[in-house]
């Protein structure tokens, strides 16, 4: 017996929603048809954070209480949704989703899409990211609102530098600043200026951030994670829902709505309501690109260098010693 389905017309394309009834969220009963239509309903300003980038796609075919499944790999697919390819640190390669067009977020959500994760450079110049990307990540004994007041050290620290940056919600505890760059640098570059910038926010908050990689030495505090920077690190976009069962989403927000927002009221629900209203306050993002120069003269003037990579990654030029401190100590 088929399954059951319905079409919906994405401007202009065909949309076929199969099972648009079965529950994806059980917290507030969300099925499979409202999150294709929530990414209909905020079209522009999700097309606006993954057109053209390199997208990788969380599904979960049967909801968010069973397993994900993480494709970097984009499925198959109808001829008119288009793909790039990539190259991992690994040095393998794969064709990745290339968001270009609305319909093709909303396919991808029918194949049980719950976030999709982008990269922080577009399809035009692949090795040269045009986003800085500042990851505000609360660590165990810390939350939203700790977070939040790392968020405002790292706009002064923006604002110094005469940099505009571009904050949300994560979808969850934490804060993700976007800052649109020239792109000029290369990964490696783009990850320096970002470990330039998290020192120089710990340094302003020192009893809130830390900048060490390694979580034994991260105590009660918010990490700022300068490795989102690197090739192939992604996080959550702007106006992805995330697997929880309330369908919270990942949602943009201007600075005075940070200074008291609670991200508990950005949901699957209520997120079409305030798009509607004030569209993607975040819509001017892609007017100016901006400079790394200063960041990176202060990176080449930091005796310190270099920060250890994620586990999957080779070993970097000048990279420090990628063990955890303590077992560092002890083979010592």
């Amino acid at each position: 017996m088929a399954s059951p389905y319905i079409e919906l017309d994405v401007e202009g394309r065909t949309v076929k929603v199969s099972n648009p009834d079965k529950v994806y969220f059980p917290g507030i009963g969300a099925t499979k048809r409202e999150l294709v239509e929530y990414y209909v309903s905020v079209g522009d300003g999700v097309l606006r954070a993954v057109r053209e980038r390199p997208t990788y796609i969380k599904r979960h075919p049967d909801g968010i209480e069973t397993d994900a499944i993480y494709q970097k790999r984009m499925p198959k697919h109808p001829d008119w949704i288009e793909t790039v390819n990539v190259r991992f640190p690994s040095g393998r390669t794969a064709d990745a989703f290339c968001p270009t067009e609305v319909a093709g977020i909303a396919w991808c959500a029918n194949l049980g899409t719950i976030d999709f994760h982008p990269w922080h450079s577009r399809r035009g110049n692949l090795d040269h990211p045009d986003e800085l990307r500042i990851d505000i990540d609360p660590q165990p004994g810390t939350g939203f609102d700790q977070a939040r007041k790392v968020a405002f050290t790292a706009k002064t620290v923006l604002d110094d530098l005469g940099l505009t940056g571009f904050p949300k919600t994560s979808g969850n505890r934490g804060i993700h600043i976007a800052v649109r760059i020239e792109p000029r640098w290369t990964f490696t570059e783009v990850r320096y200026a970002a470990i330039t910038f998290a020192r120089e926010v710990e340094r302003r908050a020192p009893d809130l951030a830390t900048t060490a990689w390694w979580k034994e030495e991260r105590g009660e505090k918010v990490f700022i994670d300068f490795n989102q920077n690197a090739r192939d690190r992604t996080v959550a976009s702007a106006y992805s829902v995330r697997a929880k069962p309330e369908a919270p989403v990942s949602a943009p927000v201007t600075w005075e709505e940070l200074t008291d927002c609670d991200p508990r009221d950005f949901d699957i629900r209520t997120m079409p309501e305030r798009f509607a209203k004030l569209g993607d306050v975040h819509r001017t993002i892609d007017d100016q690109s901006f400079s790394l120069e200063e960041l990176l003269q202060k990176y080449q003037e930091d005796e310190r260098g270099d920060m250890p990579y994620p586990p999957n990654y080779p070993k970097m030029p000048g990279e420090p010693k990628r063990v955890q401190p303590s077992k560092a100590r002890h083979d010592d």
